[in-house]
């Protein structure tokens, strides 16, 4: 986690000097004060990712010594292939042409938001299987 905080953390050195010499050679507030957000936006990642890095153990891609078998084994779960995200980016988009055609279309769409979400968080807390037992490398 360190080396990502000193990513962000040289993303907004890199914007904050941009971010002064924009200002010294147009004299314009808005885009100065873009520039400066996007420092802040840098910045807070990467104080973050810093400051809890000093808390926890360092990561295998932290270590130097680190070896490939020390990362081996299972890495995470992943979900499957879903519908829902295409159900939740078709609430989005209805609700959005709401916005500028009127509350009937948007009313669809924010039917449809919720619904997508819920059902994405019930398919991912479903679990195994039946018929795999825990941990079983061949099973969804």
């Amino acid at each position: 986690m360190k080396t990502e905080g000193f990513i962000f953390a040289g993303i907004a050195a890199f914007f904050a000097l941009i971010a002064t010499i924009y200002w010294f050679t147009s004299y314009e507030e808005a885009g100065s004060v873009m520039l400066l957000t996007t420092t802040g936006l840098g910045l807070i990642p990467g104080i973050w990712l810093i400051w809890i890095s000093r808390k926890h153990p360092p990561r295998l891609e932290d270590r130097y010594d680190a070896s490939i078998e020390e990362g081996a084994g299972r890495i995470g779960s992943f979900p499957e292939s879903s519908v829902w995200p295409l159900g939740f980016a078709g609430g989005l988009c209805l609700g959005a042409l709401g916005l500028v055609y009127g509350w009937w279309m948007a009313l669809p769409g924010l039917v449809l938001m919720p619904l997508a979400m819920i059902g994405a968080i019930l398919e991912g807390r479903r679990g195994n299987e039946p018929g795999y037992p825990e941990g079983d490398p061949e099973g969804p």
